[in-house]
């Protein structure tokens, strides 16, 4: 049984676990699925803005496909709920991205 098959199982308990729809959307990426990898973060984005991991990834998600615009309102969106939050760290790698992006 592959991973996804794995947390695509677990999710028949928990379907809206952002914990696991996050790493289901890390394994899509991993094998070149950016559609429904994009699909799961966003879902967790509206339903949970401050699961502040998935605006990082969704933004390299957007990086790749060369959707620039949407990358940096996503990190810019991420920064803002990790200010809100106190969390430093992930602020600084959001804005760390932002500023790769914006170069």
């Amino acid at each position: 049984m592959s991973r996804i098959d794995k947390l695509l199982e677990f999710m028949k308990t928990a379907d809206k676990d952002s914990f696991l729809q996050h790493a289901l959307a890390l394994e899509y990426i991993k094998t070149g699925d950016d559609e429904a990898a994009r699909k799961l973060f966003n879902e967790i984005l509206l339903r949970e803005p401050t699961y502040i991991g998935s605006y990082y990834h969704l933004g390299k998600l957007l990086e790749r496909v060369a959707d620039f615009d949407r990358a940096i309102k996503v990190y810019k969106r991420g920064m803002e709920e990790a200010k809100k939050a106190g969390d430093t760290h992930s602020y600084n790698e959001l804005m760390g991205a932002l500023e790769d992006v914006e170069e």
